[in-house]
């Protein structure tokens, strides 16, 4: 854990991994990228909106043995709405994003491209388009594109593995036959990514720590 402070106002900020190399500000919503020892205030990012999520920075949870933190959030939008994705930090300091869009979540870890056969990425790092029904295997498992969009990130908080500032992307989600689920992306220049994983309730990951509303009972497993 590194403890510094905010180059734009002082306030006190803290980064668990060098690997998670962006945190905003809790305090002025600076976008703070860490070099080495070195900090740089990028710019101020926009508030995530208010929504009606349960799910909220600190959140903690289980996937089998090993327990992870939310501890960050990016909000993409595109023509027709937008969605939460959430950074769980594992125990073990792996990474994983959690998905949340109209009431269902996804987690998914990202996969290396040795273990991905499709056009999708062939076509996205060509700069080409993405038909829906593309088929791609990503670790054995067959999917087919069932969304391609452009999207841009509007809000971000918490720690992240990179500066949401200005990010816009082209996103591919894919679907199987049962409950995986996979998102391919390419933001502006960079190289194509994959992840992958499956879709989850909120009691399969025994989220504690959730947002209370008024007339939504907390369920046990958040007790």
């Amino acid at each position: 854990m590194l403890r510094a402070s905010c180059p734009n106002c002082g306030a006190p900020i803290a980064f668990r991994s060098a690997d998670l190399p962006v945190k905003v500000c809790d305090y002025c919503h600076s976008s703070v990228l860490r070099t080495g020892g070195n900090l740089e205030a990028m710019g101020k990012v926009a508030d995530v909106p208010d929504d009606v999520s349960p799910l909220r920075l600190g959140v903690r949870g289980r996937l089998g043995a090993r327990s992870f933190e939310l501890i960050g959030r990016v909000r993409w939008r595109y023509a027709d709405g937008a969605w939460n994705e959430w950074l769980a930090y594992f125990d073990d300091g792996s990474t994983a994003w959690l998905g949340e869009s109209m009431g269902r979540h996804m987690l998914l870890r990202q996969v290396d491209l040795s273990h991905v056969v499709s056009d999708v990425v062939k076509l996205l790092q060509s700069g080409f388009s993405v038909m829906p029904g593309t088929r791609a295997v990503i670790d054995n498992v067959e999917y087919w594109a069932s969304d391609v969009k452009r999207v841009s990130c509007v809000a971000s908080e918490g720690e992240l593995p990179f500066n949401s500032l200005g990010l816009t992307a082209m996103s591919v989600d894919l679907m199987s036959a049962d409950e995986h689920c996979a998102s391919i992306q390419r933001a502006g220049d960079e190289e194509v990514e994959v992840y992958a994983g499956q879709y989850v309730s909120l009691a399969d990951i025994a989220a504690t720590g959730l947002r209370e509303f008024e007339g939504w009972p907390m369920p046990s497993y958040s007790a």
